[in-house]
């Protein structure tokens, strides 16, 4: 029993050791910065585009940093459980390609690129064995060829089993409306979900410190590690994705990118699981982990460019695009995608017809068609110091002012502002200047 009692306060002292690691470093607070300064831009692209706020920033980050924290946990526990373990020299190796590949596109954060550009180079340094340089960088080296890959390929892909449930759990409430500009030049609706969730992850660290001390198991990619010695490692890292769909309502967007995630990460744990085995394997689980992301990212393109945009006004009606949070038309049931067609008797053809038509009654009444075409008809009284307002975000027709911008940006281009002037805008602009001149 005292045995026992001594291994647990081993663990625990262990754990809480790492956790105080993970306080004071300014990876894991710099990704929190960076969630953020996302969520934030969020706002200001909403009150730009809408004149109204959807979201709250400081609301959407702290549930970024639950949702992370629960998920850090719960890979924490399976990775410690299969002996994933690295070095701290590979640690500050993966943030550093980390922080260079923000310069190319911020979605390439992602551990699948650095962690697979790290096993790559593992796998590099077996055709120049001679190379020995000294100094920090010889560190590096030396322990990049000690490096397990497999583990660290393995470990990515528990990190995208566990974003791919988050995703299909929380990524529509992250989710924000915006105005876009089609290959055709007009204005169409759409939703940007881009989140990210910071990760608190637990892994095991060889330590000559504390050569002697064996687990109570033996895990599955142990090598050597138990013979030199262990420690638990703080390794703060950031997941998350970035789509912008036109074709699928927030909900039914975050299903079909969760479910590909999943199947992702069941693919590169396979591959991982055999390159432990077999070392040449390892190869291709790193372009597995590289390419496979990027062939993700371009096959949810290509369904979105087959598909007709969702947000955009029949000449019948008029097409919701969202419904604020605690609005009349929420509490009617009223949901994104369906057509306002009637309200109050009127038939309601642009914005005009239908703030005229709320105006007209303290009742609302409408009549709704949801996705599959059939008609509700849904009501509500309007209260005392209630203004006209029904509570939804249209979809936009050509007379808009500002777009989004939903180009890839780097992290230079991230700190600029997120909407631009429609091009009509500018147009008739140009137009007024030279008629005054």
């Amino acid at each position: 029993m005292d045995a026992a009692v001594e291994v647990i306060l081993e663990w625990l002292s262990r754990v809480g050791f790492a956790c105080l690691q993970m306080l004071l470093s300014p990876f894991y607070w710099l990704s929190i910065l960076l969630i953020a300064i996302h969520y934030r831009r969020q706002m200001l692209l909403e009150r730009r585009l809408f004149a109204v706020k959807m979201h709250s920033w400081i609301q959407q980050t702290w549930r970024a940093w639950l949702g992370g924290l629960v998920a850090g946990v719960l890979v924490s526990a399976a990775a410690i459980g299969l002996g994933v373990h690295v070095t701290p020299s590979i640690m500050f190796l993966i943030w550093g390609i980390s922080v260079l590949l923000l310069f190319i596109r911020v979605r390439m954060l992602c551990l699948a690129y650095s962690g697979g550009i790290v096993a790559l180079l593992h796998v590099a340094l077996r055709w120049f064995p001679a190379f020995s340089p000294e100094g920090m960088v010889g560190t590096v080296v030396q322990d990049l060829r000690t490096l397990n890959p497999a583990g660290l390929l393995i470990l990515i892909a528990l990190l995208h089993a566990a974003e791919a449930f988050l995703i299909r759990k929380h990524a529509a409430a992250f989710a924000t409306p915006l105005f876009m500009e089609s290959k055709r030049g007009s204005v169409m609706g759409a939703y940007r979900m881009q989140t990210m969730w910071p990760i608190p992850l637990l892994v095991f660290m060889p330590s000559a410190a504390n050569a002697g001390e064996l687990l109570p198991w033996q895990p599955l990619l142990s090598g050597d590690l138990w013979a030199l010695g262990w420690m638990l490692m703080a390794f703060p890292v950031m997941i998350g994705f970035s789509e912008v769909t036109y074709a699928y309502l927030p909900q039914e967007k975050a299903n079909v990118t969760s479910s590909r995630l999943f199947m992702y990460a069941a693919a590169l744990l396979t591959v991982s699981l055999l390159a432990n085995w077999w070392s040449p394997l390892i190869v291709v689980a790193a372009i597995v982990a590289i390419g496979m992301h990027e062939w993700m990212i371009w096959w949810s393109r290509q369904q979105e460019s087959n598909h007709s945009p969702l947000f955009t006004h029949s000449g019948s009606g008029l097409r919701v695009q969202a419904v604020l949070p605690n609005s009349p038309a929420a509490e009617m049931g009223i949901m994104a995608g369906e057509r306002i067609t009637k309200v109050n008797g009127y038939s309601i053809r642009t914005k005009a017809d239908l703030h005229q038509a709320l105006s007209t009654s303290a009742m609302y009444k409408l009549e709704v068609y949801n996705l599959n075409g059939e008609v509700k008809f849904v009501q509500r009284a309007l209260y005392d110091k209630e203004h006209y307002q029904l509570g939804v975000l249209l979809a936009p027709d050509d007379d808009v002012t500002y777009i989004a911008d939903t180009k890839p940006v780097s992290i230079i281009r991230w700190f600029k502002s997120p909407w631009k002037r429609h091009r009509s805008e500018r147009a008739s602009s140009d137009t007024t200047l030279n008629q005054s001149s």
